[in-house]
């Protein structure tokens, strides 16, 4: 995590005033030291006592266009922003004070907060870093928005941004670490499209909006103080509010985060959903890894018989390399070219199992091409809840279906033998159909790069005849 093994706080204290965005209330706020394994503490200094509210999932109370936290009668809105900038300068413990509910907005990202950060400064603590690493595949649905969640050795966002028009429409990937904080998310404004401010309004929300510390959209128009930052500013704030609430996890997140229109409520859902895979690692471990084969033994010999036969005993003799074939061998020649491949022969060669195997057969394999068939019926588990009375594949498992195949196509190189192709990002996205129950998926694959441990491939799914995805996927090939 940004190659930092130690926690951090801040050197000393950096203060900031102006107004909440939500709530309109004057408000100063200040970013102290903390001791190692504090965590993030908002603390009320208004209030009898100085009451303090832990920065954790456990707390989140409301996420309707904000992140609320709440513990007995103590609440603090709007605190994604400033959770970020700490997540994102690699500030691990710190104490936020405030003389209000709501820290202030700002210009509406978290530049000001990053700034504090900078002028504080960092300093490095006794305690170790430990971040989670996601060792398993998680998947997470609500209306049209969606998040998937694949193995990766740091946090990685990959995000696509649009309103419910499909206007605006937005694609940004990255590895966070302090640099990329400050240059790629920092800066990037909160927005909101016009025909929601009265409803925003009605419902006692944005009273310190302005045109000073958010971008509003209208129609095709973009109406904002000065220039936008960044070609992509609205995903990036997307990406911003991501960071700011997976940071409820209480430590650093190494995963890679895939999400389609994304929201407050859905992040917070995924901290919970991370949490409580923090407390159940065994299980998840064992959900993504395949079992060891049990070992081979040597039938019995015939009991001697006769005066000179020994005692009967209860010991078995385990074979040895001599008498088996080598392991990885049948599966090398296997996949070749003009060769198929049934579900058996895939679960030899791929660890994943029901409910994430994503491929069924494989129909072709010629040169630096594959072909694989994943078929679709209503008991797949995902269709339960993508979405009720209206089941479609999300598309993050088609992208998912595409990285599979192109695993079985890199093992055609007999050094990949026994590694395991984790997804680790996806580029010129397009989700052109939906993908439903009774569909044959087909996953074409185009192999155009490949380099030690990494490949890239061109995916195309299609269904009939008709293409309902497409993707540059990149993976990485690990050792089982």
């Amino acid at each position: 995590m940004g190659g930092v093994v130690q926690q951090q706080t801040l050197r000393q204290s950096a203060s900031f005033s102006g107004l909440g965005l939500h709530s309109g209330n004057r408000v100063t706020m200040t970013f102290l030291p903390a001791p190692p394994n504090t965590g993030i503490r908002f603390r009320r200094v208004d209030l009898n006592g100085r009451p303090e509210i832990e920065a954790s999932v456990d707390h989140v109370s409301e996420t309707t266009r904000s992140t609320t936290l709440s513990k007995g009668n103590i609440k603090v809105q709007t605190v994604e922003h400033v959770l970020a900038a700490l997540r994102g300068m690699d500030v691990d413990n710190a104490f936020v004070e405030l003389d209000a509910n709501e820290p202030p907005i700002g210009d509406g990202s978290a530049r000001q907060y990053t700034r504090m950060i900078e002028e504080a400064g960092t300093v490095v603590q006794a305690g170790p870093r430990a971040p989670h690493v996601v060792t398993t595949p998680l998947e997470l649905s609500r209306g049209d928005s969606m998040v998937t969640v694949f193995p990766h050795d740091r946090l990685k966002l990959t995000c696509t941004s649009a309103d419910k028009q499909g206007r605006f429409v937005q694609f940004c990937s990255l590895e966070l670490s302090p640099e990329t904080w400050k240059r790629d998310l920092a800066h990037a404004r909160t927005f909101c499209f016009y025909d929601e401010i009265e409803h925003l309004i009605r419902n006692g929300l944005i009273k310190g909006g302005s045109l000073e510390n958010a971008v509003v959209i209208r129609d095709d128009a973009v109406l904002t103080t000065e220039p936008l930052r960044y070609a992509d500013e609205f995903v990036r704030h997307k990406m911003l509010d991501m960071v700011g609430d997976l940071s409820l996890l209480g430590r650093p997140l190494a995963a890679h985060v895939v999400a389609v229109k994304p929201s407050h409520t859905l992040n917070c859902e995924l901290a919970r959903l991370i949490h409580a895979q923090i407390r159940r690692p065994i299980l998840a471990a064992q959900s993504f890894t395949p079992p060891p084969s049990p070992p081979a033994q040597k039938p019995a010999a015939p009991p001697a018989t006769g005066p000179a036969a020994a005692p009967a005993t209860a010991t078995a003799t385990v074979s040895t390399p001599m008498d088996t074939p080598e392991p990885g061998k049948d599966l090398i020649e296997a996949v070749r070219d003009g060769a198929t491949l049934d579900t058996m022969q895939i679960m030899q060669i791929l660890p994943h199992r029901y409910p994430f195997l994503m491929v069924d057969r494989i129909t072709s394999i010629q040169g630096n091409t594959i072909t694989g068939i994943k078929n679709l019926t209503i008991n797949e588990p995902f269709f339960q809840g993508h979405f009720p009375n209206h089941p479609i594949m999300p598309g993050v498992l088609q992208l998912e279906a595409m990285a599979q195949v192109a695993g079985i196509l890199m093992l055609k190189q007999a050094d990949n033998y026994g590694r395991i192709a984790y997804f680790m990002s996806a580029e010129n996205v397009k989700w052109r159909k939906p993908v439903r129950p009774g569909d044959v998926l087909r996953i074409e694959i185009q192999m155009l790069k490949s380099r030690g441990k990494i490949g890239k491939a061109k995916g195309v799914c299609s269904v009939a005849g008709e293409t309902v995805s497409e993707a540059e996927v990149t993976f990485m090939l690990l050792s089982a």
